[in-house]
């Protein structure tokens, strides 16, 4: 069973940056190196929405509001990926998800709450 682990979510100045990981256990990192990655963020209210994505060679997606300010990066010797994020803006606000996968298997980390505010 793949466990999801987020952290680096916090509060942040409009303009600030953040770095969210997501480590998973459960898994060699040969095993983990063939799951393609997601991070989604949902607000309450809102359904949840992909905001970054790398599949196993490391191919990259981003939302639109998202292009140029956030990069997903992944380190499959230490089973984890990244999302780093730049030029925070208050509309970044939600709970940040890490997502995991591979065939029909689909896991979901417990969320990182990251807040953009003055």
């Amino acid at each position: 069973q793949v466990q999801l682990v987020e952290s680096g979510g916090g509060l942040v100045q409009p303009g600030g940056s953040l770095r969210l990981s997501c480590a998973a256990s459960g898994i060699s990192g040969s095993i983990f190196s063939f799951y393609a990655m997601g991070w989604y963020r949902q607000v309450p209210g809102n359904q949840r929405e992909l905001v970054a994505h790398i599949t196993s060679s490391s191919g990259t997606t981003y939302a639109d509001s998202v292009k140029g300010r956030f990069t997903i990066s992944r380190d499959n010797a230490k089973k984890t990926v990244y999302l780093q994020m730049n030029s925070l803006k208050p509309e970044d606000t939600a709970v940040y998800y890490c997502n995991a996968v591979i065939g029909r298997q689909d896991y979901w980390g417990q969320g990182t709450q990251v807040t953009v505010s003055s």
